[in-house]
């Protein structure tokens, strides 16, 4: 994956809060279902093996994790706006990256949806961070948060994807990571998300229909990356290859719930648990969006064949 090389970035769509400082308050559950964002089975996992209860307890484990927590942030995004300015800059630094993928993937959705899309900003926050959604920390992976409609990542997590779940990593597999997230935005902005509950779990749950759509957004947004113009009216992005894709699906592969518990949970998978949907399941919506570059072949909601 490789970046216009003079294209402009705009870091206005980041809050970069890894200075120090707590941030809001608050309640509720941020989207994923029993998770957080893209990986957040990685959470309910934790909770179980290090101690929170059995296989039916993480939606409420997280529950409790996520509640109670106050506390201010604040951003400073001087750095960032010093350190990234051009796509030259994206294409030597994966915050400098990030930036530029947000920028695409916000731009996408905006020209998809028209008035519809509000801009939702993504916070970089070390270690933990407060939200609208209550507390989390790195371990909690990527996430959005519905209350505020921030998207929360701590820039770690790309290496505990090389490092923790074995995934090929590379600069389109963090893009596809922030392009899941947006689109559990999009969710938002649409009502999707509240026609599910989140203490359901199981295959054909509502919880993994989200996941699933998500992914699926993800591949529409990746389908026309390098087509999005930017506000000087060129893409952004210059070129995704084959092998981009091909380490999105890796990563697609290892996050899937029955990986996860098989590889990092009790060694044994458990249907009735998944809250994001299989390996095969998150690898197939991926790829239905790429392929198809339409939103609308993305409604997992209406469809008895999910993978």
């Amino acid at each position: 994956m490789r970046f216009r090389e003079s294209g402009r970035l705009d870091t206005s769509g980041v809050q970069d809060r890894r200075g120090g400082g707590g941030a809001r308050g608050g309640r509720g559950l941020a989207v994923g279902g029993g998770g957080l964002g893209l990986v957040g089975i990685i959470v309910v996992v934790l909770v179980q093996v290090l101690g929170g209860g059995g296989g039916g307890g993480g939606t409420a484990g997280l529950a409790g994790t996520l509640g109670g927590l106050t506390g201010g942030e604040t951003a400073d995004n001087s750095q960032l706006e010093q350190s990234c300015q051009t796509g030259a800059d994206a294409n030597d630094s994966v915050e400098c990256a990030i930036v530029a993928d947000i920028e695409s993937i916000q731009d996408y959705w905006g020209l998809t949806l028209g008035g519809t899309y509000q801009p939702a900003d993504t916070v970089f926050f070390p270690g933990s961070v407060q939200t609208a959604c209550g507390g989390a920390t790195s371990g909690s992976g990527p996430f959005y948060c519905p209350g505020d409609q921030l998207v929360y990542i701590d820039l770690s997590f790309f290496d505990d994807l090389q490092t923790r779940f074995g995934a090929e990593g590379g600069a389109f597999v963090n893009a596809y990571v922030l392009a899941h997230e947006y689109g559990h935005h999009v969710q938002n902005l649409l009502g999707t998300n509240r026609q599910v509950d989140p203490r359901e779990s199981g295959p054909t749950s509502g919880s993994v229909r989200l996941e699933l759509q998500a992914d699926c957004y993800a591949g529409t947004w990746a389908n026309h990356a390098e087509t999005v113009p930017d506000d000087s009216g060129q893409p952004l992005i210059a070129d995704i290859t084959d092998d981009d894709i091909a380490r999105a699906l890796d990563t697609a592969g290892r996050i899937g719930d029955d990986f996860i518990q098989e590889n990092l949970g009790s060694g044994t998978v458990d249907q009735d648990a998944f809250t994001h949907g299989s390996s095969e399941q998150r690898q197939r919506w991926f790829t239905t969006g790429y392929q198809t570059g339409d939103p609308n072949r993305c409604d997992t909601f209406a469809t008895d064949d999910l993978g």
